[in-house]
Parts: C-alpha cells; structure tokens; sequence
C-alpha cells in the first residue's frame, strides 16, 4: 500500500461516493477505483460495498480506516517537520551583539556561519545588553550575546567569557592611582559611567552598594567606548573590561588600575529564547559563538 491509495480511500469512505471523491481529489474514477482494487487485494479483504446511495465501507473497511487516518496524519506531521526544517535550514538568523563584541567578532562569526549554512543569511543588529534582552523577549532577534542580563521567565542563559573589570584612566593623570586598588577606594576618583540600565554600571553599582561605597559620578555616557574616549581628555576614570582600553585610537595614552577585594568580573551570556521560533538555525549559530576563543578576539 502506497500514501495516495490510503488517502483515495479515506475520501471515498468520508464522501460515501466515488463521484464526489472524484471532485475532490481531481482524478478520474477508474484511477480511483483501480488504486482501491491495489489495495483490497494488498490486504485480502473488501473494504467497500456499494449501496443505493452510493459507497460505504465494510466491517474490515471500517477497521482499516481508523488505521488509514492515523497513517494519513503520520504522515501529515512528517511533511510539515521536514518543511519547516528546510525553511529553516534555508531561512534567516537574526543574531544580537554588543557593539564592542561585534566590531570584534562579526567577521569570524560571517565567515564561519556561511561555511556551515551556506543556503541560509545572517542577520547580526547591534545593541545595549538591556535593550537585546528585550529584542529577544519580543521576538525581534533569535539570539544573542548579552552582558550581565536580569533574569527572564522567556529565556535561557550560558556564561560563554568573564573578563575582569578595571579603574581606567589617562598616564597623565596626576596623581595616578596605584596599579591595584581595592573596591573600596573607588569611591575617590571622579567617574565617567553609562547611565543605567547599563550593564556595567549596574554591575559597578551593586557591587559597590555591597561595601556600601558612593561614587563619584561626574559624567554619564551611553557607550562605553565614548567613556574611554572621555578619560583620555580629562583628569576622570572609568571602570570597564579590561580589554575595551584598547577600542580606542588613543589607547596608547591610557593606563588602567586592577581592581581587588572584590575582583569585579562581567559575565557575556548566550541568551536564547526557551522556545525558540527557529531552533535549528540558532542551535548553529550557538555553537559557532560556543567555538569563539574569546579571551584570544576580545584582547
């Protein structure tokens, strides 16, 4: 027995007439009839009988049908699985990052995603870790990496790189703080920080409420790469990852205190949705953000 047989006969018996079955299935009755004969003989048992009014199926038939439509919706299922794994194969991802991640990491990211889904595209938007958190609770992006992100019923998170935060500041700074600093002593240097919900500015501020330390913001900017390009004008420090010192073209006039008891580490999170709207394609670009060397490309 074939799926087309089984479906010829499940429309004779739901329409009791081979002349509507005819209308519905836009194929000739002796088609019809003839794949009905193929699959009686198959199984050795009548399955229809004709009445005045028409067709109906026998006690066997009747047996067979319930078997037909459960093979019938078996298969259903399977060609809609098999659909929407080809769209998605052939789809498109949309990827979130931050813009000091993705001015570092986007070219790898390009390369190695054509290499394994060369019939699928790419999207990669970038953003504040608190405004992607949000894209991907409203489906605007599949996945992304995230600093520090509050928790969300919606999503899913993976720590994939920490880095350790420092008091950074110009090498002409007079006087310039000592190469390692406890946490506590931040509050004596005038502070160029983004504004919250920043994820570094949270991070700072939590751990400085802990030790009860007020700082000392003179300055508030939205983009972390702005705030190191402010501390290398002016007698101010900023606290960021150790590594962002160097997205500046001034990086050479900057310098940068380690930071102690506590050391302050940030956390970048692979942030997917728990049921994600396109699971194959962002189960591949997971794993390709899984298979970065980050500590070699954020340095």
């Amino acid at each position: 027995m074939d799926l087309k047989q089984i479906n010829y006969f499940i429309v004779v018996c739901e329409q009791r007439s081979f002349s509507r079955a005819v209308e519905i299935l836009d194929v000739s009755q002796p088609s019809i009839s003839r794949q009905i004969q193929l699959l009686e003989a198959e199984l050795r048992q009548h399955l229809l009988r004709r009445t005045g009014r028409g067709v109906e199926p026998t006690e066997a038939g009747l047996r067979f049908l319930n078997h037909a439509r459960a093979l019938h919706k078996l298969a259903g299922h399977a060609k809609q699985d098999l659909q929407t794994f080809r769209s998605s194969a052939q789809g498109k991802v949309r990827l979130g990052l931050p813009p000091r991640v993705a001015r570092r990491l986007t070219p790898l990211i390009v390369q190695e995603f054509r290499a394994q889904a060369p019939s699928s595209s790419i999207s990669i938007a970038e953003g504040l870790s608190s405004d992607m958190r949000g894209w991907l609770i409203k489906n605007r992006i599949d996945l992304a990496l995230l600093y520090d992100p509050s928790p969300a019923a919606m999503l899913a998170y993976e720590t994939i790189y920490r880095e350790d935060m420092v008091l950074a500041y110009a090498k002409a700074c007079q006087p310039r703080p000592p190469r390692l600093i406890k946490a506590v002593q931040l509050g004596q240097y005038p502070m160029v920080l983004p504004s919250m919900p920043n994820s570094i500015r949270t991070l700072v501020e939590n751990i400085c409420n802990d030790f009860e330390v007020s700082l000392n913001i003179v300055a508030e900017v939205d983009v972390v790469q702005t705030a190191v390009e402010t501390i290398s004008y002016d007698q101010v420090f900023t606290i960021i990852p150790r590594s962002a010192i160097h997205d500046t073209a001034r990086h050479r006039e900057l310098t940068f205190s380690a930071i102690k008891d506590p050391v302050i580490m940030n956390n970048l999170v692979l942030a997917m949705p728990i049921n994600s709207p396109n699971p194959e394609l962002s189960e591949t670009t997971a794993n390709i953000l899984r298979s970065i060397d980050m500590g070699k490309h954020m340095v």
